[in-house]
C-alpha cells in the first residue's frame, strides 16, 4: 500500500520559497523578524521558523508596541505568544511615538529604530519585514500621485540596509491574499489593524478605493504591473548610479568653498544623467535633496546661461563661474 502524504498548501509553499530564496545567501546566525501580528508578518514568521533553522539560523521576533491604540499591549503579547509557539525568541519593545512628519512617519521611525537595536543586540545577520506585492503597488501609486520622480517610483527594494544590518523584504513578489491564506492553512490567528481601514490615511484610500477601481476598469494585474515597474526602475537607477560613479571623478573638482562641476562635461551628457549628477553632488556633499524645479534651475546654468545669479538650494548655493558650476555651503 502506497502511503500518501498530505500535500503542502500552495500559499504556505509560496511563502516558504520566498523566504528560502531571501535567506540563501546569508551566513548562519540570528535573524530578526518584525512581527506586528498581522497576516503578512505572521506568515513571514512561520516561513522563517520553518526555513531558518535548516540554514543554521536562530529566529528572533520583535513586536513593537507603539502605544497608539488602547489594546496595543494585548495585541503585542498575542503576537509574541504565537511567535514563541513557532520557535522564536519573541521580544516585545515598547516605544514612544513622537517627531516630525505626522504619526505614520513617527511610528515608522520608532519601529525601525527598535528593529535596528534588536538586530545589534542579537548580532543578527539580517532583519526581515513582511511588505508584500500589494504594499509595493501602493507605494508606487502614492509616489506617482505626488510626482516624486523615479526615486519614489522604484518602491521598496528587496534588500536594503537598516543601520549595519541587511534589511530583507522576501514577500515583495507575494500577494496579500497569499499571506492570509498561509496563516489560515497553518492555524495562525492574524490581527487586523483598524488603521488599515481608516480612510484618513492616503495609503488606505489607495488600497481600498484606487487600486480596486483601476482593476475594475483596466482589468486584473494592475498591482503586478506596478510592482514590475518598480523593479525596472530600480534596475535603471542602478545603471545610472554606475554611470555617475564613472563620470563624476572626471568632471568634479574641489573648489575653495565647496565643489565645482565642468559645464562642458555636464552639457555633453544626456539630460537625465546631467540632472542625476546635479542631485548627487548636492546630496553627497551637502546632504540636501533637490526638487525637480530646483534641479532644472541648476541645469539652466549649463544649458541656458544668460548671466542669472546664484541659486539657493537646500544646504548650499549654486552659481556659474566661467566654465564651471560651483556649489558652496549656503
Amino acid at each position: 500500500m502506497v502511503e500518501h502524504r498530505p500535500s503542502l498548501d500552495p500559499a504556505v509553499a509560496e511563502t516558504r520559497l520566498a523566504v528560502r530564496s531571501a535567506l540563501g545567501g546569508l551566513r548562519p546566525g540570528a535573524v530578526v523578524v518584525g512581527l506586528s501580528g498581522g497576516a503578512d508578518s505572521l506568515a513571514l514568521a512561520a516561513a522563517v521558523a520553518f526555513e531558518g533553522p535548516k540554514l543554521g539560523m536562530t529566529p528572533v521576533s520583535v513586536t513593537v508596541d507603539h502605544g497608539l491604540q488602547a489594546a496595543s499591549a494585548e495585541v503585542a503579547e498575542t503576537a509574541a505568544r504565537q511567535a514563541e509557539g513557532l520557535g522564536f525568541d519573541a521580544r516585545i519593545v515598547r516605544v514612544d511615538v513622537a517627531g516630525d512628519g505626522g504619526p505614520e512617519a513617527a511610528a515608522r521611525s520608532a519601529r525601525y529604530g527598535a528593529l535596528a537595536d534588536a538586530a545589534a543586540s542579537a548580532d543578527a545577520v539580517a532583519v526581515l519585514v513582511g511588505h508584500t506585492l500589494d504594499d509595493q503597488a501602493e507605494t508606487v501609486l502614492l509616489g506617482l500621485a505626488r510626482g516624486s520622480g523615479g526615486g519614489s517610483l522604484q518602491g521598496m527594494a528587496p534588500e536594503s540596509r537598516l543601520a549595519d544590518t541587511p534589511l530583507l523584504r522576501p514577500f515583495l513578489g507575494v500577494r496579500r491574499t497569499v499571506t492570509r491564506a498561509a496563516c489560515s492553512a497553518q492555524h495562525l490567528d492574524p490581527w487586523d489593524d483598524p488603521h488599515n481601514d481608516d480612510p484618513r490615511y492616503a495609503r488606505v484610500r489607495v488600497r481600498t478605493t484606487v487600486l480596486p477601481v483601476l482593476e475594475a476598469e483596466l482589468g486584473p494585474g494592475v498591482a503586478e504591473a506596478l510592482a514590475r515597474t518598480a523593479e525596472q526602475l530600480r534596475e535603471d537607477a542602478a545603471a545610472f548610479a554606475e554611470m555617475i560613479d564613472e563620470t563624476i571623478e572626471d568632471i568634479v573638482e574641489h573648489a575653495e568653498a565647496g565643489i565645482s562641476v565642468s559645464v562642458a562635461a555636464l552639457a555633453a551628457n544626456p539630460a537625465a544623467l546631467r540632472h542625476r549628477i546635479i542631485r548627487h553632488v548636492v546630496s553627497s556633499e551637502f546632504g540636501g535633496s533637490l526638487s525637480r524645479t530646483q534641479t532644472l534651475e541648476v541645469a539652466r546654468l549649463v544649458t541656458d546661461w544668460r548671466g542669472q545669479g546664484p541659486i539657493d538650494l537646500p544646504g548650499c548655493r549654486a552659481r556659474r563661474v566661467g566654465g564651471r558650476i560651483e556649489f558652496a555651503a549656503g
